[in-house]
């Protein structure tokens, strides 16, 4: 009898996968550690101290503004340059 097991062979679409969603991971730490440092270091002093960037406080502008245009970059240069197109309904073939 014949074991399933001994004929595995792993798809190498798991590893691409699992790199992707790494920097996916990585990319959404980054944006937390971006967002927090900026509203924690620059919110946590005085109101009446406090700085403002087009009406709004820079803590806020620097931390939510900023960092989504930043990060939503960061997304789009990920995907264009760092993430590989993989068919879905891989049926056999190694041309990856």
């Amino acid at each position: 009898m014949k074991d399933r097991y001994t004929d595995f062979k792993e798809d190498p679409r798991f590893k691409i996968a699992n790199r992707e969603a790494l920097i996916g991971c990585g990319v959404a730490v980054i944006n937390f550690i971006w967002w927090f440092g900026f509203a924690y270091g620059l919110g946590s002093k005085p109101v009446d101290t406090y700085t403002y960037i087009f009406g709004l406080p820079a803590w806020f502008f620097y931390s939510c503004i900023v960092g989504t245009v930043v990060i939503i970059g960061v997304v789009i240069l990920m995907v264009k340059k760092g993430f590989k197109d993989i068919p879905l309904n891989h049926e056999g073939g190694d041309d990856l």
